[in-house]
Protein backbone atom coordinates (compact mmCIF):
# COMPACT_ATOMS: atom_id res chain seq x y z
CA UNK A 1 0.00 0.00 0.00
CA UNK A 2 2.82 2.38 0.90
CA UNK A 3 4.58 1.73 -2.43
CA UNK A 4 1.42 2.53 -4.36
CA UNK A 5 1.00 5.80 -2.48
CA UNK A 6 4.60 6.82 -3.19
CA UNK A 7 4.24 5.85 -6.87
CA UNK A 8 1.00 7.82 -7.14
CA UNK A 9 2.59 10.89 -5.49
CA UNK A 10 5.64 10.79 -7.79
CA UNK A 11 3.40 10.38 -10.85
CA UNK A 12 1.22 13.30 -9.78
CA UNK A 13 4.22 15.60 -9.30
CA UNK A 14 5.60 14.50 -12.69
CA UNK A 15 2.29 15.31 -14.36
CA UNK A 16 2.08 18.75 -12.68
CA UNK A 17 5.68 19.54 -13.67
CA UNK A 18 5.10 18.50 -17.29
CA UNK A 19 1.84 20.48 -17.49
CA UNK A 20 3.51 23.61 -16.12
CA UNK A 21 6.05 23.63 -18.96
CA UNK A 22 3.86 22.90 -21.98
CA UNK A 23 1.27 24.72 -24.06
CA UNK A 24 -0.43 28.10 -23.97
CA UNK A 25 0.56 31.67 -23.23
CA UNK A 26 3.09 31.94 -20.48
CA UNK A 27 4.47 28.47 -21.07
CA UNK A 28 8.04 29.74 -20.89
CA UNK A 29 9.10 28.91 -24.45
CA UNK A 30 12.30 30.54 -25.57
CA UNK A 31 12.06 33.71 -27.67
CA UNK A 32 8.44 34.26 -26.66
CA UNK A 33 6.65 37.33 -25.42
CA UNK A 34 3.19 36.84 -24.00
CA UNK A 35 0.75 38.26 -21.51
CA UNK A 36 -2.80 39.26 -20.77
CA UNK A 37 -4.85 42.37 -21.56
CA UNK A 38 -7.55 43.37 -19.09
CA UNK A 39 -9.96 46.20 -18.33
CA UNK A 40 -8.23 48.64 -15.95
CA UNK A 41 -11.22 49.07 -13.62
CA UNK A 42 -13.05 45.74 -13.70
CA UNK A 43 -9.92 43.58 -14.19
CA UNK A 44 -11.90 41.46 -16.67
CA UNK A 45 -10.03 40.07 -19.69
CA UNK A 46 -10.38 41.92 -22.99
CA UNK A 47 -10.70 39.86 -26.16
CA UNK A 48 -10.08 41.03 -29.72
CA UNK A 49 -7.38 43.54 -28.75
CA UNK A 50 -4.92 44.07 -31.60
CA UNK A 51 -1.33 43.75 -30.36
CA UNK A 52 1.33 44.94 -32.80
CA UNK A 53 5.06 44.29 -32.31
CA UNK A 54 7.27 46.61 -34.35
CA UNK A 55 11.00 45.93 -34.55
CA UNK A 56 13.15 49.02 -35.04
CA UNK A 57 13.82 47.75 -38.57
CA UNK A 58 10.07 48.42 -39.17
CA UNK A 59 9.10 44.73 -39.37
CA UNK A 60 5.67 44.15 -37.84
CA UNK A 61 3.95 41.17 -36.31
CA UNK A 62 0.29 41.36 -35.20
CA UNK A 63 -1.72 39.07 -32.91
CA UNK A 64 -5.25 39.34 -31.46
CA UNK A 65 -6.08 38.54 -27.84
CA UNK A 66 -8.10 35.41 -27.08
CA UNK A 67 -11.34 35.10 -25.09
CA UNK A 68 -9.34 35.07 -21.82
CA UNK A 69 -7.39 38.20 -22.81
CA UNK A 70 -4.19 36.27 -23.54
CA UNK A 71 -1.81 36.88 -26.41
CA UNK A 72 1.56 35.44 -27.45
CA UNK A 73 4.31 36.18 -29.93
CA UNK A 74 6.43 33.11 -30.68
CA UNK A 75 10.02 33.29 -31.87
CA UNK A 76 10.53 37.04 -31.77
CA UNK A 77 13.90 38.01 -33.16
CA UNK A 78 16.19 39.62 -30.59
CA UNK A 79 15.98 43.39 -30.67
CA UNK A 80 14.20 46.49 -29.41
CA UNK A 81 10.46 46.55 -30.03
CA UNK A 82 7.56 48.95 -29.80
CA UNK A 83 4.25 47.29 -28.80
CA UNK A 84 0.89 48.88 -29.62
CA UNK A 85 -2.32 47.66 -27.95
CA UNK A 86 -5.52 48.84 -29.72
CA UNK A 87 -9.23 48.19 -29.29
CA UNK A 88 -12.19 50.30 -30.35
CA UNK A 89 -13.60 52.21 -27.38
CA UNK A 90 -10.32 52.06 -25.43
CA UNK A 91 -7.28 54.32 -25.23
CA UNK A 92 -4.33 53.01 -27.24
CA UNK A 93 -1.41 51.78 -25.14
CA UNK A 94 2.13 52.08 -26.53
CA UNK A 95 5.11 50.40 -24.87
CA UNK A 96 8.41 51.50 -26.39
CA UNK A 97 11.94 50.19 -26.04
CA UNK A 98 10.95 46.67 -24.99
CA UNK A 99 14.02 44.46 -25.33
CA UNK A 100 13.65 40.89 -26.57
CA UNK A 101 16.69 38.72 -25.91
CA UNK A 102 17.69 35.35 -27.36
CA UNK A 103 16.47 32.33 -25.39
CA UNK A 104 14.37 34.38 -22.96
CA UNK A 105 10.63 34.32 -22.38
CA UNK A 106 9.02 37.58 -21.28
CA UNK A 107 5.54 38.41 -20.02
CA UNK A 108 3.85 41.80 -20.41
CA UNK A 109 0.39 42.31 -18.88
CA UNK A 110 -1.59 45.40 -19.90
CA UNK A 111 -4.58 47.21 -18.42
CA UNK A 112 -6.64 49.28 -20.86
CA UNK A 113 -8.86 52.27 -20.01
CA UNK A 114 -12.13 52.98 -21.79
CA UNK A 115 -12.10 56.09 -23.92
CA UNK A 116 -15.26 58.19 -23.86
CA UNK A 117 -13.54 61.08 -25.58
CA UNK A 118 -13.49 61.74 -29.27
CA UNK A 119 -10.32 63.00 -30.85
CA UNK A 120 -11.05 66.56 -31.91
CA UNK A 121 -9.45 67.45 -35.20
CA UNK A 122 -9.40 71.13 -36.12
CA UNK A 123 -11.36 72.08 -39.18
CA UNK A 124 -9.23 73.03 -42.18
CA UNK A 125 -11.38 76.16 -42.45
CA UNK A 126 -10.29 77.42 -39.03
CA UNK A 127 -6.90 78.34 -40.43
CA UNK A 128 -8.27 80.56 -43.18
CA UNK A 129 -7.18 84.18 -42.98
CA UNK A 130 -10.10 86.61 -43.22
CA UNK A 131 -9.29 90.18 -44.34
Amino acid sequence: MKQKLVLLTVSLFGFIYAKAYTGGPGDGKKDELNGFVMHAETKKPLKDVSVTAILLSKKEKIVITEEDGSYAFDELKPGIYKFIFEKTGYKTIIKEKVVSKTDEAFQMNIEMIESNDFDIVPSPFSFAVVK
